[in-house]
């Protein structure tokens, strides 16, 4: 992927990852327009960086979808690349009486069908450019499951699969697809705490590793910075070392850290 010249739409760009890459992407002198439901949150992305333009979208609605994409296609004619970036991210108790699987299907409906629903609009006109990118955010989850957050897993590990495919499909078309695999990164995805947390990656240096790595390596089909390689590379172990790695994950995160 070419990181200037660009016509790029980022979902969920009004806060964490997807703000901070969109900042990333004007700056080098792509037309950017930032989508999400906050309409507030979005003008005020905008007014800190002029020239970026904002589109409300409702994430979980198919009829919303598909209105945007046809709306998408005659105010930017020259668009060329989508980074599916919104997501949630609730723990959930799958030890309960009775679990409240209203958090799952949320969960699906944000991280999973939404950006296939995208995709799948803005296709036709993305194949229309002479090179256009489809860009994915999975997650270090994806590969090494975390277990207080199954559905959040699970539609990552659902991510990186459709990458993969959506990518062979498209393999003689001029469509691109890349794949970013966040580790832990301090942004208020899971809320304030999570944006505080001395062991999170700070947001600004995933950010500048993140557009190195795309600016240096223009075929990458990952975008892996090095700090979540030991989740990435997790199964490469072998079973025995990945299930000790798995088990050590999770009790560290349940006795309160990452």
């Amino acid at each position: 992927m070419q990181v200037t010249g660009n016509t790029i739409l980022i979902t969920g760009g009004g806060s964490g990852i997807g703000r901070a890459l969109a900042e990333a992407f004007h700056r080098r002198g792509n037309e950017v327009i930032i989508a999400g439901r906050r309409e507030h949150a979005l003008r005020e992305v905008a007014e800190a960086n002029p020239g970026m333009k904002t589109a409300v979208l409702d994430l979980q609605s198919p009829e919303d979808i598909e209105r945007f994409a046809a709306r998408m296609a005659e105010a930017f004619p020259k668009l060329n690349a989508v980074l599916n970036n919104a997501g949630i991210m609730q723990m959930e108790n799958w030890r309960a009486d009775k679990v409240d699987l209203a958090t799952a299907e949320a969960t699906i409906a944000t991280n999973l069908l939404a950006p296939i629903r995208l995709t799948a609009a803005l296709l036709p006109q993305l194949k229309r450019q002479p090179k256009s990118t489809v860009l994915t955010v999975s997650s270090g989850l994806a590969f090494l499951t975390l277990a207080h957050t199954p559905t959040y897993s699970a539609t990552k590990a659902a991510i990186h699969a459709f990458s993969d495919a959506l990518r062979y499909q498209l393999r003689d078309t001029s469509v691109d697809v890349i794949e970013i695999a966040p580790p832990y990164v301090a942004t208020e995805l899971m809320g304030e705490s999570q944006a505080n947390d001395p062991n999170a990656m700070p947001l600004a240096e995933f950010i500048e590793e993140v557009m190195s790595i795309l600016e240096t390596q223009p075929n990458a089909r990952e975008v892996l910075v090095k700090r979540v390689y030991p989740l990435r590379f997790a199964a490469e172990q072998g079973y025995e070392k990945y299930m000790e790695q798995f088990h050590t994950f999770n009790d560290r995160f349940g006795a309160g850290s990452h």
